[in-house]
């Protein structure tokens, strides 16, 4: 399965992006990374630089029928900017409209938010979101890792880097039941 991991050109949590990455591949899924421009992504470590990525697929010259699944890391900036993207926006839109499963790491739901696909939904993400998923119609949980089967696309969201095993583990169980 093609999965697209979407990240903004800069400030993506590197571990939130590789570790999910590499699950994906160990599984043998494809992995393709999908940015708002051509070139290459700048990882964070929290706030120090990281290591770049190459970007593999520009949004908006990618659709999502053309992918499996998506991966959202988080990391502050990461979200933040996709959010003011239109094009990022309607790409995770077209996820939850055509009924393929999305997974979100910690601040990554900020975009879920934007996209307007949370309510109605439980979810998880960093503490400090759980007032933004509220106010968004979504119920916010404390939880390692939620699953949300609520509308035709299955959501899988986790809090933190210390979840990544679980929501690596859900994320991959989650897409390979649904590309069945």
């Amino acid at each position: 399965m093609r999965i697209a991991f979407l990240t903004a050109p800069e400030g993506v949590e590197q571990v939130e992006l590789t570790e999910p990455w590499q699950a994906a591949v160990d599984a043998g899924h494809e992995p393709v990374l999908v940015s708002t421009g051509p070139g290459k992504v700048q990882a964070f470590d929290h706030l120090d630089k990281a290591d770049t990525f190459m970007v593999d697929e520009v949004v908006g010259e990618v659709s999502a029928d053309s992918f499996g699944g998506l991966v959202l890391p988080g990391g502050v900036a990461n979200p933040d900017f996709l959010r003011t993207d239109d094009k990022a926006v309607a790409f995770v839109r077209a996820f939850f409209e055509q009924g393929r499963p999305v997974a979100a790491i910690c601040h990554a739901p900020w975009i879920l938010i934007e996209a307007d696909v949370v309510r109605g939904r439980v979810l998880t993400s960093w503490p400090s979101l759980r007032t933004d998923v509220r106010n968004a119609g979504g119920d916010w949980v404390d939880e390692q890792v939620q699953i949300c089967d609520h509308g035709p696309a299955k959501l899988v969201t986790s809090r933190k880097p210390d979840d990544l095993a679980a929501f690596c583990e859900a994320y991959l169980r989650v897409f390979a039941a649904e590309g069945d």
